[in-house]
Order: structure tokens, then sequence, then C-alpha cells
């Protein structure tokens, strides 16, 4: 962020720095002097590595922080989200404008996107929270979603989801003592039948679909 520190090593440019960052307001070459104490106009160095710098954006008479993506507000944040489907990083919007993250956070909890880390560099990715967008998935993941064994007993899938941050929507627990005080027995669960599905049913997990090759097709 510190788009100064390419043409301007002498003199302290934190009060200018801030004014791009946080205010997003336009300096000129005299209020760039007066903050910094460094004459661009005179200085042909500094002006040009100030010009060409591709955080800053130069219309002529001032210059402005520029974003790697223009947003102004949450409308425009969601299109943008919308437009990756496959994820796009938190860290590519988070200085769009200033209340991006709160933003952000808003959109989540309204559930129109997912926030998730990528594990391998502990960034924030947004996805849109739509189900008619075509997610590729990759064949390892595949795999790997496969051969995860789940607990047999739900108390153990509701602690993993705990560990890592998840409220489970199910409190066995809970409803096992409540069935304890009324003398109730929970029920064992029986297997359920295949369920057939007809040919005008649409099946929207298109991106697996060997999760329905073994499923019975009437008339089919």
């Amino acid at each position: 962020m510190d788009v100064f520190k390419v043409g301007i090593k002498d003199g302290s440019c934190m009060g200018s720095i801030h004014n791009f960052t946080i205010k997003r307001q336009p300096l000129t070459p005299e209020s760039i002097n007066k903050e910094c104490h460094v004459d661009v106009n005179a200085n042909k160095t500094v002006f040009e590595s100030l010009k060409n710098n591709p955080k800053v954006s130069y219309d002529g008479k001032t210059f402005s922080y520029k974003s790697k993506h223009a947003l102004k507000d949450k409308a425009q944040l969601l299109n943008l989200i919308r437009k990756f489907p496959e994820g796009i990083a938190v860290i590519d919007m988070k200085d769009s404008y200033t209340a991006v993250m709160d933003d952000l956070q808003a959109l989540k909890a309204s559930g129109q996107i997912w926030l998730l880390s990528n594990f391998d560099s502990q960034e924030d990715i947004a996805y849109p929270n739509d189900p008619r967008a075509i997610i590729k998935v990759d064949d390892d993941l595949k795999q790997l979603f496969r051969g995860i064994e789940l607990p047999r007993d739900m108390l153990d899938i509701e602690r993993d989801l705990q560990k890592n941050g998840m409220k489970p929507a199910t409190n066995t627990a809970l409803r096992r003592a409540k069935a304890e005080v009324h003398g109730l027995a929970l029920k064992p669960k029986t297997k359920k039948k295949k369920h057939e599905i007809s040919k005008r049913t649409k099946l929207t997990n298109a991106h697996l679909p060997e999760l329905f090759k073994n499923l019975n097709v009437p008339g089919s």
C-alpha cells in the first residue's frame, strides 16, 4: 500500500499514504510537497515513479489511489464475486473502498456469499452462494470427499464440527437427555428405501454425475 516508497525515499509520507488508503483523497503535487517535503514537479524521477505506479492513478492534475477492482458499494461487490464462481481472493478486494470488509461480512451473514480460508496460503476466498453456478470440481477433491469416513455417533460429528468453528444443526446430547427424562428409548435408524427419480426430476449436482448412476429411473 505504500505507493510513494517507489519514488520517494526521503522524509515521512505516512500522511499521504493515509489519505490514499483510508480517505481516498486525491493529492496534488503541491499537497505531496507539503506533507512529504518532496517537490514532485521539480523531481522528474519521483514524478514518473508515481505516475507509472500500478497503485496510483494520475489524471493530469492529481494523484489518487487505484485499487485492483473499482468498487464503490456492496451491490458492486456482490456482482464482482458472482463473476468468480470458483472464488476470488479477499486481498484483491479489501482496498476497493473503506467499508468493503464490513460489507463482505454482511453478505456472508445474509447467505449471499461464502468466506472460506485457503489451507495453503491461509488467505480468505469469497465464493458466490448461487445454486445456479456451475463449479468445476477437481478429481482429486472428489476422491478426497468420498474417502472421508464419518463417525458413527452423531456426538462425535458435532464435536468435530465445533472443533472446526462450525455450529452443528443438531444437539444430540440434549435430545438424548430429554429422551431419558421422559423415559423414551431412541429408535434405531432404519434403512431408507432407495428413492426413484422420474424423468422430470432435475439433477442439480451436474458436476458429480456419478453420484446418480446407481439410481433407478422408471421407464429408462
